[in-house]
């Protein structure tokens, strides 16, 4: 099998994030980045299909020169090649552009399977993965928790969950494109030897001219979802006490609980 797995460097969880001037976006100076979590899940899912069906995992990320670092990281793991689409116009790309840069990159590869994390921990559009299956024409899951291939590697049984605590089985034709949830399965850390031999695997550099695309595909600053203004979250502390007899205060708490706050 050959398989693509989309992986995206974000902010660090316990990042400080502040505004630009134009509030269009977060500066990225004092920013730790880190492998987007889900992305990981997915890659790692890759790596276990080739060890049961041989191929080869292929990793693609999009972004300046620090991507390097997350996709050295993915060859470490185990996967055999890796495509780094790097053009100043790429950083600012929304979903449908990033779907559409993704699609030209791959037009030469004969890819069975792709996989992407569920949703980014950064702008969480979780629409990349299903916008790349409608460029391909592929069929497309969302949310899978569990995959199962059968020993032709032609057909595919996902498991998907939806809310509720519900859970929906189905069958596709390869190939596909998967969004995975995160906790599908014990990410592996990269071994000493893993990353001695991802300095010898295959790193491929592409930029928006390489991939002949044309200015109406990428759309105005790479991007057709524009940011008019970004605002933090302002943090507001309000301390109320009850104070008189415990049946008045647990009265007065019940109301404030259903019909202020509706919490309750």
């Amino acid at each position: 099998m050959k398989i693509l797995t989309c992986i995206k460097q974000v902010p660090a969880k316990d990042s400080r994030y502040k505004v630009n001037d134009e509030a269009t976006g977060i500066l990225e100076e004092d920013l730790v980045f880190e492998t987007n979590e889900s992305d990981l899940y997915a890659l790692e899912e890759a790596l276990r299909l080739k060890e049961k069906f041989g191929g080869e995992v292929i990793v693609l990320s999009l972004g300046p020169d620090r991507v390097a670092k997350a996709l050295l990281n993915a060859l470490a793991m185990g996967a055999d090649k890796a495509i780094h689409l790097k053009d100043k116009i790429f950083e600012c790309g929304d979903a449908w552009t990033t779907a559409q840069v993704i699609a030209a990159s791959i037009q030469d590869e004969k890819l069975d399977l792709i996989l992407t994390g569920v949703q980014s921990e950064d702008m969480a559009y979780a629409q990349t993965g299903t916008i790349l299956a409608q460029v391909l024409g592929w069929s497309s899951a969302t949310i899978v928790v569990e995959i199962n291939i059968n020993d032709e590697a032609s057909q595919i049984t996902l498991k998907r969950e939806l809310e509720s605590n519900v859970f929906e089985r189905i069958e596709l034709e390869l190939p596909v494109v998967l969004t995975i949830q995160a906790g599908i399965n014990q990410i592996r850390y990269a071994t000493l030897r893993g990353v001695m031999q991802a300095k010898k695997k295959e790193y491929k550099v592409m930029t928006s001219a390489q991939l002949g695309l044309a200015p109406e595909v990428l759309g105005e600053k790479g991007a057709r979802v524009k940011h008019h203004q970004l605002l933090l979250p302002k943090k507001k502390k309000k301390i109320i006490m009850l104070e008189g007899a415990p049946e008045e205060t647990a009265r007065a708490l019940m109301v404030k609980l259903t019909k202020e706050t509706r919490v309750l």
